[in-house]
């Protein structure tokens, strides 16, 4: 089997950072992800309680977590992990590829945490705001936070596709609603992103519910999606398939 190739328009179970080292340099276009935010080790009181007896946020979709994966890494620990991560997605793309890499600014023992500790030396090119439809804050001592952050980390030639810088970089785009992730990514995020590139290739090792994949489908590129949790695989397939079918009988 030929790596990536073969693995065009599939879902792969298996942990991000094993899967990526097997991919060769330079061979994904375009990277489009957003990783679990290590969200329940935090100093705010209400999040790291998810789940749990006496929880300040019962019915929130991460009561029941990641599957396995509790989100709850000890910091240093979590930012090895994202930091090899994303040396090995900058290793992937070419010289005109970029990684589009969500993530979620918070206040810890009562300073900002802003990823810059993950996010390191790579060349960020651009940062654009994600402004949800809204959040939850249990903390009395910051306003709440509402949006949260894209990183535009690129290669020297990445150029976007005719028109795509139209967009601004502040992006109103509601959460997604009705999905069984317990932290979905917007399809019409992933949409944007994707469409406003002239990429052919399109990884998330992150993949999650799928939406990075059904985005991929619908502007006619090919996706690779990795996802370590087969119940999320399973869910991913379910939409994307839909989706498929929705497209021929259009098409029909």
């Amino acid at each position: 089997m030929i790596f990536p190739q073969d693995f065009y328009n599939q879902f792969i179970c298996g942990d991000a950072l094993r899967v990526m080292k097997e991919i060769p340099d330079e061979s994904i276009d375009l990277i489009v992800t957003s990783p679990p935010y290590n969200i329940r080790n935090t100093s705010g009181g209400g999040l790291s309680t998810i789940g749990t007896k006496g929880s300040k946020w019962p019915i929130a979709a991460l009561s029941e977590g990641y599957s396995t994966y509790d989100d709850n890494m000890p910091h240093s620990e979590y930012v090895t992990w994202q930091k090899q991560c994303l040396q090995e997605m900058f290793r992937i793309i070419p010289e005109d590829g970029a990684i589009f890499y969500n993530h979620k600014w918070r206040v810890q023992n009562g300073l900002l945490q802003d990823r810059r500790d993950i996010i390191g030396d790579l060349p960020v090119r651009q940062i654009i705001i994600w402004q949800r439809a809204g959040g939850i804050n249990f903390n009395d001592g910051y306003f709440l936070p509402t949006y949260e952050v894209i990183y535009l980390i690129c290669k020297p030639k990445f150029k976007l596709a005719s028109k795509g810088n139209r967009h601004g970089d502040v992006w109103k785009i509601a959460q997604e609603a009705d999905n069984k992730h317990p932290a979905p990514f917007p399809l019409e995020l992933t949409e944007r992103i994707i469409s406003s590139t002239n990429a052919q290739v399109v990884l998330d090792p992150f993949m999650g519910s799928g939406t990075t994949a059904i985005a991929a489908h619908k502007h006619n590129r090919n996706f690779i999606g990795i996802e370590r949790f087969a119940q999320y695989i399973e869910i991913s397939e379910t939409r994307l398939k839909e989706i498929q079918q929705v497209t021929e009988l259009l098409n029909f």
